[in-house]
């Protein structure tokens, strides 16, 4: 029981935030450079979790392939390959380089 009410009080925690932007700025938009920071901060969360993950517990689970397997699929997304297709290139890329 006291785990659905953590989730209920972290979801109702969750839309307090995300109704605080609306109502404090109300029909105002935000200033061009804050536009640009809000927009950024998703892909560098994002890959800072990738970083992290990688690094594993006190960054002593480094496995190299799987830093070369994200590297292929990162130049599979420069390329404009789509993104199903670059995350398969970055799995059989860290396959191969297991298997080698």
């Amino acid at each position: 029981m006291r785990l659905w009410l953590s989730i209920l009080a972290v979801t109702l925690a969750n839309w307090a935030m995300k109704a605080s932007g609306p109502l404090a700025l109300g029909h105002r938009s935000l200033p061009p450079v804050a536009r640009n920071v809000v927009g950024l901060m998703a892909p560098v969360l994002l890959a800072a979790l990738i970083v992290v993950d990688l690094g594993g517990p006190d960054w002593e689970g480094f496995d190299w392939t799987q830093v070369a397997g994200v590297g292929v699929a990162a130049l599979a997304g420069i390329a404009r390959v789509p993104i199903l297709p670059s995350v398969l290139i970055g799995v059989l890329a860290t396959v191969v380089l297991r298997l080698l």
